[in-house]
């Protein structure tokens, strides 16, 4: 393709730059006049509606009810667990004034919500008859820790669900983990297409607060993990804080056990890196609402008959939100080339000739590939191809981060492994001093633990004592 200023003029290799050009010429967001809060526009919002939708249907076959909390949280609520607010207070944004009266106390802007929510499950929980308690909500957060945001990756305002569940027992609560993190594994490989590393977060990265956190972890292009969805079992710590407690069918009164989780706008920008190109945006067709474009060829003495046909096949291929392009002005290359950037998975021409063949030309987006297809064939073709479409991105994705993985047993290993920019599955002792130094002389950290541990577990790459388990090691946004 050659490269213009309405096409993308970097390449994939250069992330940062090609990364904002798909941002803005693919139309998916802008920037606002405060820095690390995007606007998202259309295009990239109704993929979150399209997360949102797959991901709460699934919550509420599991019994779990969405409520809203309000986004004003008073300091003294945040400072009731410590070990939990410690972790958030450097990135807290607070509202200290109204009008022009100062504030009798801080409200902190909601980095998430533990803090006011529980205020209230402990007014509201009294019985083993009002548990289990489970409510999530759809919002969004302001986190203002860090000096260079980066759109949907890292942003000072995202949006997410966060769920706040609240069980009779531990073994209640610890059962949910596999439900959660198998929605959101669901909804990532069978509609974003990809593929992650399931595992514990080591203490160190845990979630401030829980008694463990489980994470999905997913390879960007440029070489770098990301954290995606996450599920963290909170045990008592903030039943004890806030006073969640009840009386069990024994009698006697009990603290609750609790889990939070969450997936967030990330997941967008996650999907736009690993699968588009040089050329713009490719989109895994169950995501998008518009999976078919049809761009007409016209010339005066056939304009009306290829029009027709056109409207026809509109018509008939309404079930994959088919766009007709029959705008004047606009010549069939930048027509071609525009949807090529905005990721439409399927092209369709149709010309005068087309007309007479009864026949029409697709193109797919993510190969290229076009194919000449009969009318009559044309619905059953596109089915197909978007089955391919789908299942293509997922198998390209696995093997992206699959091949970017490679057994590292020390610290050498570790620091070629980053600078190769792949992630490392190294054996490490769990020592948190272990950890900082791994940080200090690779620039990697521990992304998380595997269920599924090798049978030698063999000394620890950092310190070379005994090793308490493998784990991915990696750069991570």
């Amino acid at each position: 393709m050659k490269k213009n200023e309405k096409g993308i003029t970097s390449e994939k290799d250069e992330f940062s730059e090609w990364f904002t050009q798909i941002m803005l010429k693919a139309d998916l967001a802008d920037y606002s006049s405060v820095s690390g809060m995007i606007v998202y526009k259309p295009g990239a919002y109704a993929i979150w509606e399209k997360i949102k939708e797959e991901v709460d249907k699934r919550f509420k076959k599991l019994g779990i009810q969405n409520v809203y909390f309000p986004l004003l949280i008073p300091e003294r609520l945040f400072d009731k667990l410590k070990k939990h607010t410690e972790g958030f207070k450097p990135e807290v944004a607070w509202v200290t004034e109204a009008g022009d009266s100062k504030l009798s106390e801080r409200l902190a802007i909601r980095p998430t919500s533990e803090t006011i929510m529980y205020e209230s499950y402990s007014k509201w929980i009294r019985s083993w008859r009002d548990l289990p308690l489970k409510y999530n909500q759809w919002n969004n957060v302001v986190r203002w820790e860090f000096k260079h945001p980066v759109p949907f990756l890292r942003g000072r305002e995202f949006l997410w669900n966060e769920g706040h569940t609240v069980y009779a027992t531990q073994k209640e609560a610890e059962a949910e983990e596999d439900k959660i993190i198998g929605i959101y594994k669901e909804v990532c490989e069978k509609f974003l297409a990809l593929p992650s590393l399931i595992g514990r977060k080591s203490e160190k990265e845990k979630f401030a607060g829980a008694e463990y956190t489980v994470s999905m972890e997913f390879f960007m292009p440029n070489g770098k993990a990301i954290q995606g969805p996450d599920f963290h079992h909170d045990g008592q710590h903030f039943a004890k804080a806030y006073g969640i407690e009840f009386l069990d069918k024994d009698e006697k009164k009990k603290y609750a056990w609790q889990n939070t989780f969450a997936i967030t706008t990330r997941m967008l920008g996650v999907m736009f890196a690993v699968h588009s190109d040089d050329k713009g945006l490719i989109l895994p067709p169950k995501v998008v609402s518009n999976k078919v474009v049809i761009v007409p060829i016209l010339f005066e003495d056939s304009k009306e008959k290829v029009l027709k046909g056109a409207r026809e096949i509109e018509s008939k291929l309404k079930k994959y939100g088919a766009i007709l392009d029959d705008r004047e002005g606009y010549k069939p290359g930048n027509k071609f080339a525009e949807w090529e950037m905005k990721g439409i998975p399927i092209k369709v021409e149709i010309g005068p000739k087309d007309i007479l063949k009864k026949e029409v030309v697709i193109s797919r987006r993510d190969t290229g590939e076009k194919n000449s297809v009969k009318l009559k064939d044309l619905d059953k073709f596109i089915s197909r191809v978007l089955e391919e479409i789908q299942e293509g991105l997922f198998k390209r994705a696995k093997k992206l981060l699959y091949d970017n993985i490679v057994e590292a047993k020390d610290l050498k290993g570790i620091q070629k492994a980053v600078e190769n920019r792949k992630i490392a599955f190294s054996p490490l002792c769990s020592d948190i001093v272990c950890e900082d130094d791994l940080k200090v002389k690779t620039g990697a950290k521990v992304l998380n633990i595997p269920r599924n541990q090798p049978a030698k577990l063999g000394d620890c790459a950092v310190c070379g004592e005994k090793a308490k388990y493998w784990a991915y090691v990696g750069k991570s946004y």
